[in-house]
């Protein structure tokens, strides 16, 4: 192992598995999944809505055929996700989820997940923030709020912002004190992307480049999100002081 290592990430958000054509087809999704290549993946939107919310995605097949393990996570129904979210990761080792409820006027949620990868310690947020930009305030606060709590391992922040700002009114500002800016592609309405509402943020300790939306002709019509990914660097041995 050098002094770095290289980490394929992404983030998608598969609308609940439902595409452009407005049919349900998981298999579909799989398979932009693999078109990825993801080695770090953050999802959205993976279960049904209503219902016993059950998940949308045979968790083995992807297990079995793209080596991607799902976190665990804490939900009363049938569900893959917490408030939708679910973290796929290839050759990982999982420490432990922190299951972050967001404030704000819709149920949402943020997994934080320790890893280890590569013999090195990582933090994954995966989160999907709330419409309304007041909502967002809150949630980033929120984010903030919990990291000051955990030890300061090297950190990424990815999924589905709901924010396509960058000035002085972006509710992703409260960010700023533990990410650089975060990297953008649009990626959003898939078909004929305009806006930059899925993000990636990475602490200082690592270094995304590569960034893009995943704009293949099956993406475009598989969810209304394109997939956004990114290569992630990380120096060996990096920390931030601990709280």
């Amino acid at each position: 192992m050098t002094d770095r290592s290289h980490f394929n990430v992404a983030s998608y958000n598969v609308h609940k598995a439902v595409g452009g054509d407005g049919r349900r087809d998981p298999g579909r999704t799989a398979a932009v999944i693999a078109e990825i290549g993801a080695d770090i993946l953050a999802l959205q939107e993976v279960d049904m809505r209503f219902g016993n919310r059950a998940g949308l995605l045979d968790l083995e097949a992807l297990r079995r055929d793209l080596g991607l393990i799902a976190v665990p996570t804490e939900t009363p129904f049938d569900g893959h996700g917490f408030h939708g979210n679910l973290l796929l990761v290839r050759n990982a080792l999982v420490e432990v989820v922190h299951h972050l409820h967001l404030p704000g006027l819709e149920p949402r949620g943020a997994l934080m997940t320790d890893l280890q990868i590569a013999e090195q310690p990582l933090r994954v947020i995966s989160a999907h923030l709330g419409l309304l930009p007041s909502s967002r305030r809150r949630q980033t606060r929120a984010v903030m709020e919990k990291l000051a709590t955990l030890d300061g391992r090297p950190t990424l922040l990815m999924g589905d912002l709901n924010e396509w700002r960058r000035d002085a009114g972006s509710s992703l500002r409260p960010l700023a004190e533990r990410f650089s800016s975060p990297a953008t592609a649009h990626s959003f309405p898939a078909r004929y992307p305009l806006f930059a509402l899925d993000r990636m943020m990475a602490c200082p300790q690592g270094e995304l480049s590569d960034f893009m939306a995943h704009d293949t002709p099956l993406a475009r019509i598989a969810s209304d999100h394109l997939p956004i990914k990114a290569r992630l660097r990380l120096r060996a041995g990096a920390t931030v002081p601990a709280p």
